[in-house]
């Protein structure tokens, strides 16, 4: 094999793949990349046995062929060649090297057989579905704040998308939750998605996937099986498996009779919150919420390190609340409003606080109180 390609597009098709790769990995061949050179482009492939990526680019062939080679490595090395070189990568069979050149540098590359790259088997997908980036970004991005760190509840370690019923008719929605806060997020339902099984789309899936998601109005295949789930670009397919296991009923936590409304504007809100938590103790990061009519104080009393208080005007004519939260689920929260105010719809300081963007259902978290 041997082909010559621009230092550029090398390092993005390499850096795709090499973020799959597991850092610690006790199969030497997992730890490669597989590159497969063919007509006018050479296929860069990763993966861990649960997620596969295969990332294609242009690319002057001078002689098909394939190899595997140390994706780490080779990222590095792309990424310390100067901006605009032409890289040439030859594979000798005989040697088992892979040599890298690029103007007067030149490397040389243990390799690995490619008959020994495990590819992930193809499934038959029940439904194929096209969305643009835009739409996946917004269910992902606002959605994986709340998916759980904690192995044992391994089927909330992901975000769980599927068909749904919103006020507006049919929606692809996405929802994550850790037990203490959730993120439920509707997206017009894309034609072709109706007979979509539910999926738990795993963690390290979705941090790779945002990588595919940039350019706004790319469109977005997307394929979904019970086992498997994949996103596809012209350029790069990634596929994973999904997580085995049954989603809770997650809409029996949404409140539906909260009627304390409180209107305050997003981005003050969340950079108080973030201030009197300065003096918090890491432990608790517990933040009280004191509202009155048109007012709100934000305080924290951690004996051993101080008190902070600060108050905001506000839209609240209720009668007065006292309930407290932890700091850092209430910033994420705070943090994923787009619009100009966060709503937010309190019960009782025991119950579950709901929380929107202005006056969008689209996007609807909840967050459990805490004792202050």
């Amino acid at each position: 094999m041997k082909i010559s390609i621009e230092r550029g597009t090398l390092l993005k098709a390499v850096a795709q793949a090499q973020s799959v790769v597991e850092r610690r990995n006790t199969i030497p061949i997992l730890a490669n990349v597989l590159i497969e050179a063919e007509g006018d482009s050479v296929q860069f492939r990763a993966t861990d046995l649960d997620i596969e990526v295969v990332d294609k680019a242009p690319a002057q062939v001078e002689r098909a062929g394939a190899t595997t080679v140390a994706a780490t490595t080779l990222h590095e090395i792309v990424r310390k060649l100067p901006d605009g070189a032409l890289v040439t990568l030859t594979a000798d069979a005989a040697t088992g090297r892979l040599t890298v050149e690029a103007g007067r540098s030149n490397f040389s590359l243990a390799t690995l057989p490619r008959e020994d790259f495990p590819v992930m088997a193809s499934s038959e997908y029940h439904s194929n579905f096209a969305a643009k980036a835009a739409v996946l970004r917004r269910l992902f991005d606002k959605s994986k704040f709340a998916i759980s760190t904690e192995e044992t509840r391994y089927y909330l370690n992901g975000v769980y998308l599927h068909v749904s019923t919103a006020d507006s008719g049919k929606a692809l929605r996405a929802v994550a939750t850790d037990g203490h806060r959730l993120a439920r997020i509707d997206a017009e339902l894309p034609l072709g998605a109706e007979d979509m099984p539910g999926v738990i789309v795993p963690r390290k899936t979705v941090g790779e996937l945002r990588k595919l998601l940039d350019d706004d109005d790319m469109d977005i295949a997307v394929s979904v099986s019970e086992t498997k789930v994949r996103f596809a670009t012209p350029n790069i397919t990634l596929t994973s498996k999904v997580i085995d296991g049954t989603f809770p009923d997650y809409t029996r936590v949404i409140p539906a009779g909260n009627t304390r409304r409180l209107e305050v504007d997003a981005a003050e809100f969340a950079q108080a919150v973030d201030r009197v938590a300065t003096v918090s103790s890491e432990r608790s990061r517990a933040v009280k919420l004191q509202l009155e009519e048109d007012r709100l104080i934000l305080s924290v009393n951690a004996p051993d390190s101080g008190a902070a208080e600060e108050e905001l005007a506000v839209a609240y004519n209720d009668e007065r609340l006292e309930i407290g939260f932890n700091a850092k689920y209430l910033l994420e929260i705070a943090n994923q409003v787009d619009r100009e105010n966060a709503v937010f719809m309190f019960n009782s300081s025991g119950d579950p606080t709901l929380m929107r963007e202005g006056n969008d259902e689209s996007a609807v978290y909840v967050v459990m109180p805490m004792r202050v």
